[in-house]
């Protein structure tokens, strides 16, 4: 079999070579109905689940009874607060409540995992051996992933010691950074392109205790 590799580059976005890739991360068959059940769940936990309606003993007025049981020929109603009334109470309506769904770490590592090693069937891992860049620049970023090729959407795995590049990122619509320990399957199949540093290449899709949150989950404007 084949060394699995990905192009390195320089901060500056000039070729440095290539670099290994772990085989058990980048490597393996992609579990489709895994991917699909993790990223679902995902979707399901960034809901925020505050929708509410009243019901017909929430909603304001309707204490007495509008007309008499018999004698007019109309139908009987009890209270003018009845759902088939307008201004009434909601029948079954939406209530708050949690979406959240319980999925096991071992899928969640699988979901990842295959979502990285999909990513690099398409040669869209790239690895960047470290950003020495003294201040944080926009323009610097953009330059370097226009001199990779990381088109599209992309997103950029670094560290917590990485703030400087991490601000210089953080203004491109088109990226998105996140650290080697909050990576998710979303966050993988929301990219076109996944950008690591010699530092995290080699932490991604281990262990971690990380839980989804909401903000975990990019929403293009526009999106309902």
């Amino acid at each position: 079999m084949a060394e699995l590799t990905a192009p390195l580059f320089k901060s500056d976005g000039t070729s440095a070579g290539e670099i290994s890739l772990d085989p058990e991360v980048f490597g393996i068959e992609p579990n489709l109905d895994v991917l699909h059940q993790v990223v679902t769940a995902q979707l399901a936990a960034a809901r925020a689940g505050t929708h509410s309606t009243k019901t017909r003993g929430e909603v304001r007025g309707g204490g007495r009874k509008p007309w008499r049981q018999k004698g007019l020929g109309r139908a009987r109603h009890g209270s003018i607060r009845a759902p088939q009334w307008t201004g009434g109470g909601v029948a079954h309506g939406p209530k708050p409540r949690d979406y959240a769904q319980r999925t096991p770490k071992k899928m969640k590592r699988l979901a990842l995992r295959s979502a990285l090693s999909a990513r690099a069937s398409e040669q869209a891992v790239m690895v960047v051996e470290e950003f020495d860049w003294a201040a944080p620049k926009t323009k610097q970023a953009a330059t370097l992933l226009g001199a990779i090729g990381a088109t599209g959407k992309t997103l950029v795995v670094i560290s917590q010691i990485d703030s400087v590049a991490g601000r210089s990122f953080r203004n491109l619509a088109h990226a998105r950074v996140v650290e080697p320990g909050h990576l998710t399957a979303y966050d993988v199949l929301w990219s076109d392109n996944v950008v690591f540093t010699s530092h995290t290449v080699g932490a991604a899709g281990r262990s971690s205790s990380y839980e989804v949150s909401d903000s975990d989950f990019v929403k293009d404007e526009g999106a309902a």
